[in-house]
This record gives C-alpha cells, sequence and structure tokens, in this order.
C-alpha cells in the first residue's frame, strides 16, 4: 500500500545546479548524503554520463526502502547517516550534495513523532532501528539538562519553564509519551507566542536535533568533506533553521580564508586556501508559495581548492 504523504523536494534544480558546471553528462563520483525521497538523486542521476556513480545515505529504513525502486546501475544507497561520509576514499568525490531537511513523509506521518499537529509517539529518530526516543531522554534527563536541549537547539526563552513542566508531570506519575501530551505541556509554559508560530515549533525541534545528534553529525561531515572532495569538486549544503546555517556558513568561510600568522605577516600562509565560496541560494516566490516549507530554506555552495 503506498503511503499517503508525499513530499516535494527543495532547490531542486538549484542544487543540482550547484553541483555540476558543466553542462555535459558528468563523470566521477557524486553524493547525495540525505536521500530523502530521492528527489536530488533522481535529479543528479539525470546529469551523470555512463560512467558516472552516485552514492547515497540515509539513517531511515523508509528513505532506503524507497532508493530500492531506482534501478539503475550507477546509484548505490547505504542505511547509515552521514557521519559515515569518512569512509570513503580520499578525493574520491566530485559532488557531494547535503538536504538537512526533515522530509515530508517524516513530518506528516504521526508514528515519526515529529510533528506536534497530530498525535503519536514521541520518537523523533531519524533511524527508527536504534538510539533513545525523545520520550525516552524526558523520562530520564534531569532539568537543568532538559532545559539546556531546549534552549541551546531550539533556541526556546523559556526552554527552563518548559523543563521543570516536564519534569513535574514525571514526578507525577504522568511523563509525557506522545506529541500531543508535549504540545500541551509546552503551550502552558511559554507565555508569549510568535505571531504564526506554534509556541511547541522550537521545543519540537530541540528535542529532534538532540535526538539525533544533528549538529554534531553536520560539523563532523564538513570536515570530512574537505577530504573527500577532488579539485574542482563541488560542496552544496541546504539547511533549514539558524543553527545549520551558522555551522554552514562558518564552516565554508573560514576554509575560504587563507590562515596567515600575524607575528610573520610576509611569511607564507600557515593553511592555503582550501575552498572557494560561490554564494548562497534562498527559494524564490513561485516555490514558497506553492511549498511553505522552502520559506526558510538557504543553499551554500563551495568549491574545492588544489
Amino acid at each position: 500500500m503506498e503511503q499517503p504523504w508525499t513530499h516535494t523536494t527543495v532547490l531542486l534544480n538549484e542544487a543540482v545546479e550547484a553541483l555540476f558546471p558543466d553542462t555535459a553528462p558528468a563523470a566521477g563520483t557524486y553524493v547525495d548524503a540525505t536521500f530523502g525521497r530521492g528527489g536530488h538523486s533522481r535529479a543528479i542521476l539525470q546529469r551523470l554520463g555512463p560512467t558516472g556513480r552516485l552514492i547515497a545515505f540515509d539513517k531511515d529504513a523508509e528513505a532506503v526502502a524507497e532508493a530500492a525502486r531506482i534501478e539503475d546501475a550507477r546509484f548505490s544507497i547505504r542505511h547509515q547517516g552521514f557521519r559515515h561520509l569518512e569512509e570513503l576514499p580520499p578525493a574520491s568525490v566530485s559532488g557531494l550534495l547535503m538536504d538537512l531537511g526533515v522530509s515530508s513523509p517524516q513530518i506528516d506521518n504521526p508514528a515519526r513523532g515529529f510533528s506536534f499537529r497530530s498525535d503519536g509517539p514521541l520518537d523523533m529518530r531519524m533511524d527508527t532501528t536504534r538510539g533513545e526516543t525523545a520520550a525516552d531522554f524526558l523520562a530520564r534527563a534531569d532539568e537543568r539538562h532538559i532545559a539546556e536541549v531546549i534552549r541551546d537547539y531550539g533556541e526556546e526563552r523559556f526552554a527552563v519553564a518548559i523543563a521543570k513542566a516536564l519534569v513535574t508531570l514525571r514526578e507525577s506519575g504522568t511523563p509525557v509519551r506522545t506529541t500531543r501530551e508535549l504540545s500541551a505541556v509546552v503551550a502552558r509554559a511559554v507565555r508569549t507566542r510568535e505571531a504564526g508560530q506554534d509556541p511547541a515549533t522550537r521545543t519540537f525541534q530541540a528535542l529532534r536535533i538532540f535526538v539525533n545528534a544533528e549538529l554534531e553529525e553536520l560539523e563532523q561531515v564538513l570536515t570530512s568533506a574537505l577530504g573527500l572532495l577532488e579539485t574542482g569538486g563541488r560542496l552544496a549544503v541546504i539547511s533549514f533553521h539558524s543553527l545549520e546555517d551558522r555551522i554552514v556558513k562558518t564552516f565554508i568561510a573560514r576554509e575560504s580564508k587563507a590562515e596567515i600568522d600575524r607575528r610573520a605577516p610576509f611569511a607564507p600562509p600557515s593553511r592555503a586556501l582550501r575552498l572557494h565560496a560561490l554564494g548562497r541560494v534562498k527559494p524564490g516566490a513561485a516555490e514558497v508559495a506553492a511549498n511553505g516549507r522552502a520559506r526558510s530554506a538557504i543553499l551554500r555552495v563551495a568549491e574545492r581548492l588544489a
């Protein structure tokens, strides 16, 4: 039976164009580090020549099942998070794409626990075969740790009040186990609401990022990407919130500057430029109108120097 949830790939053409500066069919190895539902991967395959190759990664077993529908000898999928990119040979990749967003089927399926819009178990794991669920974390963590997660990963002003309310409920014998229960706790604890945003938005974001170690993996894989990309290879990263984009922006800026020893300003740089920043792209008005989830997306692109 087909799932009722569909996914619209964000910045599809822009991201794929960023990977391929030439119009000729490409050789070499390309990587889609976050397969999702395969929109970018299918478009990349259309740009590859007969000797090209595409390797995709995804933690989500449902994404891997979707990838099995692609019948193309040039394509392979790994049921792994993108931190495993470091296992690829050095200087072997011509283009690396990372779409950091949660796919619509993950958000819309109540059983995954990513959304407060419908009730379901408070899971939030990208890979449901391993790791701790959000409910399990809230059932064992102390108030200070919960507050730190919600504040640091959700940028939530009322993190302490939310954490206190969650622990009080737990100590009363009724810990939160579902998305609707968590949403209700947050709604009572958040004293002022941002226009057009559910009060639970930041808390759900924070728990999802923490449960999946998203920011730590992102920092790790960006460092790995430098070693993987061949000279002239392209890095394209789509982020959806400020914490992710800040990491990507800082990384590209740092690697696009030579490191000079100020004590010897005329000496050769102690570290040469390794990336050339090619700019950022945001969705156009037409895409945002057709897909509201594209609104916050930012694509940043860089090229590997020799």
